[in-house]
């Protein structure tokens, strides 16, 4: 077996020795699942979700909701969202946990509750930054109290009267969560929300372009202007109905991308990911243009897409800004390529589940890979001296777990400290991670 589970919740990782050929479905999207979680919620009837992801992270989210006066029901393979009558009736506490998303969605959606709704989340969430999002709604008319410090959680949000909405300008923000939620909420607002763009880019704009589809496909009314180079500059979403909705679900490509880059580092492996379209939306499927770059190849069918490993992997130097959660996978990949690599964009790492640039740095350092951090960038210069065999401190960090796991598959001695923390966005993992060792390519 490539994983096998070791005294005191380590799990150690195997490297595998022959090629493998795997189809892997990994769970429903994050991302897409708490878009459609929160349409559904302020949506004028019920609405169902096919394929959702379950996880803490929406798990936590869904009984937020509920508490709020939403009915989720769970059902085998789906969620029905019934949203309360006219306004929901709030007056609760609601615990988010890690999650960054639900919080951040949470706080706009709680803007419209009778009574108002005290949010907060784990130590780690109560450290990560709120103040812009705070601003932002209250621009918008939402009532919004910090309960203990300024600018972190826990807050207390709405009671009274409903925001109004408007127009914002928001530019270069700690998280793209904060416009997503209010792009998410403008359709229920008198004036809906009419978002300007203050310099060149917002942060994580391909986060946003997701939200902006999500708006579409529950029929609500966006707008939305470019510059001369295809970057947003205004979005308009318009007052009015957010109609209920029948939506699937894609695959997660933030999950995928350890499947694809486990065949990247096991030569001659190939992996389809089952259901994940070649054009998908998600930001992380971009991932798999990095990995090419590097020496693979990618190949798909009417399954989904895929990736098959060569013998040769090269460094890159790679702008990662729109796909920043894919950025672990890359750097791991690249602890085993011929050359240094760099990745760009990456100034969005340090505030998540944990600084998660620093942690690479820290964690490949055991592994005997050196490596350089900067203003939102890493360098990897691979080894070529033995491996070095180390226990990984994932600092709670789903993605950070998941991407040495992978890198267990082709450099030997890697063992991951805290393997339940996987369950933020994919409690199945090491059981699919431990499929690979059977899957022999033939």
């Amino acid at each position: 077996m490539s994983v096998r589970e070791t005294e005191g919740s380590t799990v150690a990782v195997h490297p595998l020795h022959r090629p493998f050929e795997a189809v892997i479905e990994p769970p429903g999207s994050k991302s897409e699942t708490n878009r459609y979680l929160a349409l559904a919620a302020l949506a004028d009837g019920p609405s169902v979700i096919h394929r959702p992801l379950r996880s803490a992270d929406t798990d936590a989210f869904v009984d937020a909701l509920h508490a709020c006066g939403v009915d989720v029901a769970r059902r085998a393979g789906r969620v029905n969202v019934h949203p309360a009558q006219e306004r929901m009736p709030g007056g609760c506490s609601v615990h988010l946990g890690d999650g960054g998303t639900p919080t951040r969605f949470m706080m706009a959606i709680a803007s419209t509750a009778r009574r108002p709704v005290l949010i907060d989340g784990s130590a780690r969430m109560r450290e990560r930054p709120i103040a812009e999002g705070v601003e932002l709604l209250r621009s918008l008319g939402a009532r919004i109290e910090y309960a203990e410090a300024e600018g972190r959680l826990p807050v207390r949000v709405g009671g009274g009267r409903m925001p109004t909405g408007g127009t914002v300008e928001a530019g270069r923000t700690l998280s793209s969560q904060f416009i997503s939620a209010i792009l998410l909420l403008g359709a229920r607002l008198e004036r809906g929300v009419d978002l300007f763009v203050k310099g060149e880019e917002l942060t994580s704009p391909s986060y946003v372009e997701l939200t902006i589809a999500a708006l579409q496909r529950f029929g609500v009314q966006v707008t939305v202007l470019r510059d001369t180079n295809g970057r947003l500059s205004r979005v308009t979403v318009a007052p009015g109905a957010i109609p209920a909705c029948d939506v699937m679900v894609e695959p997660d490509a933030s999950s995928a991308v350890y499947f694809l880059g486990a065949a990247t580092l096991v030569r001659d492996s190939r992996v389809t990911i089952r259901g994940l379209p070649r054009l998908s939306r998600q930001p992380d499927a971009a991932c798999l243009a990095a990995l090419c770059s590097m020496g693979a190849r990618e190949w798909s069918g009417p399954a989904g897409l895929g990736i098959e490993g060569t013998a040769t992997l090269n460094g890159i130097d790679v702008d990662a800004s729109r796909w920043p959660d894919g950025a672990l996978c890359v750097a791991a990949v690249a602890s085993m390529a011929k050359g240094s690599t760099r990745i760009r964009g990456l100034e969005t790492l340090k505030v998540k589940e944990s600084n998660r640039v620093q942690v690479l740095v820290d964690e490949l350092a055991k592994l005997g890979c050196a490596s350089e951090a900067g203003d939102g960038f890493i360098v990897i210069h691979p080894s070529s001296e033995g491996a070095r065999a180390a226990v990984i401190d994932p600092h709670g960090d789903h993605r950070v777990a998941m991407t040495f796991a992978m890198l267990g598959l082709a450099r030997p001695g890697i063992s991951i400290a805290d393997p339940a923390c996987v369950a933020k966005s994919y409690p199945g993992f090491w059981e699919d991670l431990a499929t690979l060792s059977g899957a022999a390519r033939r």
